[in-house]
C-alpha cells in the first residue's frame, strides 16, 4: 500500500465534469478507463477535451482523428475558435497562424497516429516518450479499441487487448483511457437514442474489464451531453444509464461546460418566473 499509494490517487479535476463528480466518479491514477458511446456521440471530443483540460505528459494515440482534425481540435480549445476559423487561420499563414501554433506550446499531449494501432507501434512511441521526457507518460488515450490491428470485430482480439492495456497500466504506472463503440442497432438505441447505453450495449461486453467505464450520448438539440458510470471498482454505478451526469457540449470549439437551464420556481406568494439554476446531478424532465 505504502508502494502504491500515490499512483491511485483521483486525477485532476476538470470544472466543466462537476456534476459527473457528484455521481461520486472518481477517476484515478493507473486506472484503466473506458469511454463507450454509439457513433457520433463525439466520443473523441470529449477524451480530447478531458486530456486537454488536465493537462499530463500524455501519449494518445488517433486512428479515429487525422492530425489535421486532431490538433485543430486543440487550437479550437485553447482560444475559442471554431475548428473551421483555425483551419481558415491557418491556411492564410502569417500572424494568424503564429497565434494558433503560440496557444499550442503549452500543450502536454503527444499524438501517434498510425492506423491500425498495432503492439510494436506502442512499443516504438513509448520508448520515444521516455527517450525525449526520461518519464512514462502519465495519461495514454486509445482512439479506438477496435482500431487495434485485426480487432474490428474479432472478440478475443479484442479481449487480448484489453488485457494488455491493463497490463500497460501496471507497467507504466500511466491511467489509459480506451474508446470504445455501443450498438447501434438495439432496441434502446432506436427508441432512446440519446441516451447513454446501459452497459450490455456495449459491443462485445468489454466494458467490465476496467476499473472505470463511462457510457456518453448527445442530444444533437440541445447539445446536452450525458454521461453515465456503468462501471466503477471504488465506487458507486448504475449499469442501466439510467442516472447520469449532463453537461454542455460545443461541438464548434471541442468544448464542454456545466449544464445551466431555466427552471420555472413556485411559491405561495409568488408567481411562476424563470430562475436560473444549476443542472441536477442526476436527469430530471422539464
Amino acid at each position: 500500500m505504502a508502494q502504491n499509494a500515490e499512483s491511485g490517487k483521483e486525477l485532476p479535476r476538470v470544472e466543466a465534469f462537476e456534476a459527473l463528480y457528484g455521481l461520486g466518479c472518481r477517476p484515478r491514477h493507473g486506472e484503466v478507463i473506458m469511454v463507450a458511446g454509439r457513433s457520433g456521440t463525439q466520443k473523441s471530443g470529449f477524451a480530447l477535451y478531458w486530456a486537454a483540460m488536465m493537462n499530463l505528459p500524455t501519449l494518445y494515440f488517433s486512428a479515429d482523428m487525422s492530425a489535421f482534425t486532431a490538433s485543430s481540435r486543440l487550437a479550437s480549445m485553447a482560444t475559442g475558435d471554431s475548428t473551421e476559423m483555425v483551419e481558415a487561420g491557418m491556411a492564410a499563414g502569417g500572424r494568424h497562424r503564429q497565434e494558433y501554433l503560440t496557444a499550442l506550446a503549452g500543450s502536454g499531449i503527444t499524438f501517434a497516429f498510425g492506423s491500425p494501432i498495432t503492439w510494436k507501434a506502442v512499443d516504438e512511441e513509448l520508448e520515444s516518450f521516455v527517450e525525449l521526457w526520461d518519464a512514462f507518460p502519465q495519461l495514454i488515450v486509445f482512439d479506438n479499441l477496435m482500431d487495434f490491428d485485426s480487432a474490428e470485430s474479432d472478440y478475443t482480439v479484442q479481449m487480448a487487448v484489453m488485457s494488455g492495456l491493463t497490463e500497460l497500466a501496471r507497467a507504466t504506472g500511466a491511467t489509459v483511457i480506451v474508446l470504445h463503440h455501443a450498438s447501434d442497432k438495439s432496441w434502446e438505441a432506436k427508441s432512446d437514442p440519446w441516451a447513454p447505453p446501459s452497459r450490455d450495449q456495449i459491443k462485445s461486453g468489454l466494458s467490465e474489464k476496467p476499473e472505470l467505464s463511462l457510457s456518453v450520448a448527445l442530444d444533437p438539440t440541445s447539445l446536452e451531453y450525458r454521461v453515465a458510470v456503468i462501471k466503477q471498482r471504488m465506487g458507486p454505478c448504475d449499469p442501466t444509464a439510467k442516472r447520469y451526469a449532463s453537461m454542455r457540449c460545443h461541438p464548434e470549439t471541442t468544448r464542454f461546460s456545466r449544464l445551466e437551464r431555466l427552471t420555472p420556481l413556485a411559491s405561495a406568494s409568488q408567481p411562476w418566473s424563470p430562475t436560473k439554476v444549476l443542472e441536477d446531478n442526476r436527469s430530471i424532465n422539464l
